[in-house]
């Protein structure tokens, strides 16, 4: 899937508000037409394409006509092709008479759909012969009208009136590009994908469709099977599209120069921009909907109005004269002198591109402006324009941040390396030693010489508040690492005020981890005071400090919702902070954020949902180099492909000891989750347990006690509910929220297979979210009512059990196998017969369960006579462990 030929016909998606619309005014027995109206490219043609198609499925015959500049100049020149044949116009009075009889068919029961498209260019002759058609009631119109365009009077009459019903379009906002994008593409697309294509289209549906299939041409739009991703920042366009936008820049004429100075320098002061074109220019400019005018208090600005106008602009200005056009703006705005903070910046890019160079100060200055917006793609340009004598160490730091912050750590330690060995003083000692513990451990994953680093650091510095850094520091490090003991006990000396610490930076970071750990560990009730707190103090703070964006604050509080059972508001911040970090351009903190979104959706049983954030975080990690968290998203992929019934027939990898680097990073514990739902997928249920039991005792021995509790639940989940209810009981009085006592009480209830118990826990799980484990207490619940002949609480159970499940997005589990059918079964037979189903061979199902073969056979012939099966196909299909063909899922909205 990776050529234009996948987007043979573009969906009409994200009109379903029109649409109904449209069926509404169309079921009016007084309707006479439909007018869709909006500015060029938002869709006006398809959507009344698919409006004539429902006409013609409720029994209306279908015309259609395209009005053009060069049909109007000749009268009747659109609908002439209409006009049945023998109907003689030489006396228009009678010729228009019969036009209608003629089209009413012999039994004058026929009636017409007619599409128009551009009625603005019908002519009036036209016009008057359509007006006389519909009020008839032979014909009801269906007509696309461009806003802003001059009309006859003619067809003003025909688009007005009663029974005349208008639908105004406009461009597409980011969420209905989403929607139309995964319709176009067959599949979920990319976030950073998204918000380039939307940002190059400006929601413009004709726009999105050329920058769509320029891209499929160009090979730079791909997927990997999971999702479409641009594997270059800006989409290509087409020839066509270069057209469209041509045809259009054309009608400036004259102010032309205005519009070319505008995409290279663009926004322009009003008084800039008069330097170029008159006030008169620039009011046509603005009325043909080419430039915009802003205004921000006394500040009155010109942009282009279409951020494509530019792209095309751009390519069409000759060198010299891009050249000519850039430094004279640079002249201008240092004639009014340098009043505004980005001026700076704008001058050095503007020379840099000019000239390929600028004065040595002035990038320096850009790059600092450049990076307090956390532009750091910027910052990386102007300072590879900086001369090698320039680079100082406060530079270098700038500059290794930059590479970190842009996924280069390897790039950027070679940098920093180099400066931690220049730093001569106290103060460049901890400003290096800040950055490049943050670069090998967040950005290379390399945690233990960030601490190696660190260590080295504590040996050299003596002032109270730089060791005081130094050891907030190394707390940092340890949480980060998922020591949650060492690191929360240094992070106590965190102060709660960010004006306590005598840098900045390090607080935020501070607070960061520490909002990280408290989740991590329990205390969720202090993890979100914490996270509200950083987030409001970053913002509040954003214009003096550097990193990490505020957004990014926001991460962890994702993980404190998930784990306090509030999944809802887990789910939203989520999606505010991805949001954030792809318009802010920060990759690497979208990955912890596509990570723990996803982490979200499998608590809450929504594995199609779940996989897709995984994706996206796999996708981030590998694009820009970001090693730590690929084992938590291989995990998780597995996890939820064997949920959906996708599983690899391999067996899962068996589980790494504790001292390897596997627990070198916090949340390793769940890096179990996959392989032990892959065994559970194949009925391998023992295995799966043993397998949760060892990363649960992890958990436990490094502080993650609300993934000890999620690890302990699939365990009750899989059969083990008895082996774990006394720790998920302890657990309820060391963790905050309402997750671990739901899980709690679901393992118990299971333990007692009591299906009052069970219900109460799915009430409980289904208030917070959960849905997957409520479907699976109710289903047990129904299948326990059943087997004591209760028929109307089984019932009643059973169909809650199917609303929860209905959420689930295709899930299967063990306990959602249609408990009725097994509940007749005793525990070992139920495991053989879900190994069995799963195409497990006897021989293999007998050597992962300690058994004989012949033990086997005569466990799955039991379970064959209690089910009335004969054959394992037979037994699957009674099992429910067959795949389910499922839509691919659509992803979380913007």
């Amino acid at each position: 899937m990776a050529g234009s030929e996948q987007v043979v016909r573009w969906p009409l998606a994200g009109r379903e508000s029109e649409l109904e619309e449209f069926s509404a005014g169309w079921a009016d027995r007084h309707c006479r037409g439909v007018v869709i109206c909006g500015p060029a490219g938002v869709g006006k043609s398809r959507l009344a394409e698919e409006c004539l198609a429902r006409a013609v499925r409720g029994g209306f015959k279908d015309g259609r006509a395209t009005a053009t500049a060069a049909a109007a100049a000749v009268p009747l020149g659109a609908i002439a092709h209409l006009i049945p044949a023998g109907v003689d116009l030489s006396n228009p009075v009678k010729g228009f008479a019969a036009v209608p009889r003629a089209l009413a068919g012999p039994d004058h029961r026929r009636r017409w759909a007619l599409w128009v498209d551009d009625l603005h260019l019908l002519d009036a002759t036209s016009a008057v012969l359509l007006q006389q058609l519909i009020d008839t009631g032979v014909v009801r119109l269906i007509g696309t009208l461009r806003t802003g365009e001059p009309s006859s009077d003619a067809v003003d009459l025909l688009t007005h009136g009663d029974g005349m019903y208008r639908i105004d379009l406009d461009v597409f906002g980011q969420d209905r590009c989403v929607r139309l994008l995964q319709a176009a593409l067959g599949g979920p697309v990319g976030w950073h994908t998204v918000h380039a294509l939307y940002e190059a289209s400006g929601g413009n549906v004709l726009y999105l469709h050329e920058l769509v299939h320029g891209a499929l041409a160009a090979g730079t739009l791909v997927s990997d099977g999971e999702m479409w991703e641009l594997t270059e920042d800006r989409p290509v366009g087409t020839p066509r599209l270069t057209e469209l936008i041509g045809a259009r820049l054309a009608a400036a004429g004259p102010a032309g120069p205005a519009l070319e100075l505008l995409a290279l320098c663009e926004p322009l002061p009003l008084a800039h921009a008069e330097t170029a074109a008159s006030p008169q220019m620039l009011a046509d400019l603005e009325g043909s909907r080419l430039i915009r005018v802003l205004q921000d208090r006394r500040r009155t600005t010109v942009t282009l109005a279409h951020p494509l106008y530019g792209e095309i602009l751009r390519t069409r200005i000759p060198a010299l004269r891009r050249r000519t056009l850039l430094l004279k703006q640079v002249e201008e705005v240092e004639r009014h002198g340098v009043r505004r903070r980005d001026d700076v910046l704008r001058i050095a890019s503007w020379r840099l591109a000019a000239t390929g160079t600028a004065d040595p100060r002035l990038l320096v200055q850009a790059a600092v402006l450049a990076r307090h917006t956390h532009d750091y793609p910027h910052v990386l340009t102007l300072l590879k324009a900086l001369p090698e004598q320039h680079h100082t160490l406060p530079v270098r730091l700038m500059h290794g941040e930059a590479l970190l912050e842009t996924g280069h750590a390897a790039q950027a330690e070679q940098i920093l390396a180099e400066a931690d060995a220049r730093a001569a003083t106290e103060p460049e000692k901890l400003a290096v030693t800040m950055i490049r513990t943050m670069n090998l451990g967040w950005g290379a994953g390399r945690l233990d010489e960030a601490l190696v680093v660190n260590t080295a650091a504590l040996a050299q510095v003596t002032s109270p508040g730089g060791r005081h850094m130094l050891r907030i520091n190394e707390g940092i490090n340890h949480t980060f690492a998922g020591r949650l003991t060492e690191g929360l006990a240094m992070l106590e000396e965190l102060p709660f005020e960010a004006e306590q610490m005598p840098d900045l930076n390090i607080w935020l970071i501070g607070a960061l981890m520490k909002t990280l750990g408290l989740a991590l560990h329990g205390r969720v009730g202090d993890a979100v005071v914490w996270a509200e707190h950083a987030y409001k103090t970053h913002q509040r703070l954003n214009e003096e400090v550097l990193i990490p964006h505020p957004a990014d604050q926001l991460n962890p509080l994702i993980l404190a919702l998930a784990n306090a059972g509030d999944l809802e508001q887990a789910r939203a911040t989520g999606h505010r902070a991805n949001t954030d970090l792809t318009l802010a351009r920060a990759p690497l903190p979208r990955v912890w954020t596509a990570l723990y979104a996803a982490r979200t959706e499998w608590l809450a049983g929504h594995p199609a949902t779940a996989r897709r954030w995984y994706t996206e975080a796999a996708l981030l990690a590998r694009t820009h180099h970001h090693p730590l968290p690929q084992r938590l998203i291989h995990s998780g992929l597995t996890a939820c492909a064997a949920l959906l019934g996708d599983t690899p027939p391999a067996d899962p990898a068996p589980p790494a000891p504790p001292d390897t680097s596997l627990y070198r990073l916090h949340l390793a514990a769940e890096e179990h989750l996959g392989p032990a739902w892959q065994h559970a997928a194949h009925g391998r249920l023992a295995q799966a347990r043993t397998l949760l039991a060892q990363a649960a005792a992890h958990a436990r021995d490094t502080g993650h006690l609300p993934s000890e509790a999620i690890l302990l639940t699939d365990i009750a989940r899989l059969g083990g509910a008895k082996q774990v209810i006394d720790r998920l009981t302890e657990l309820t009085k060391e963790c905050d929220g309402a997750l671990v006592p739901a899980q709690a009480r679901l393992a118990a209830a299971l333990a007692a297979d009591e299906p009052d118990q069970l219900l109460a826990a799915a009430d409980e799980l289904e208030t917070i979210g959960a849905d997957l484990p409520a479907a699976e207490a109710a289903t047990t619940a129904a299948a326990l009512w059943r087997r004591a002949g209760q028929t109307r609480p089984a019932t009643a159970a059973g169909q809650r059990a199917q609303a929860c499940t209905a959420r689930c997005e295709g899930a299967r589990t063990p306990l959602l196998a249609p408990a009725e059918t097994t509940a007749t079964l005793t525990p070992r037979e139920r495991e053989i017969a879900l190994q069995a189903a799963a195409g497990t061979t006897s021989k293999d199902i007998a050597a992962t369960l300690h058994l004989s073969v012949r033990t086997v056979d005569n466990h799955l012939q039991h379970a064959y006579a209690k089910l009335g099966v004969t054959t394992r196909r037979e037994l699957a299909h009674t099992l429910g462990t067959q795949k389910p063909t499922l839509p691919h899922p659509a992803g979380p909205s913007h």
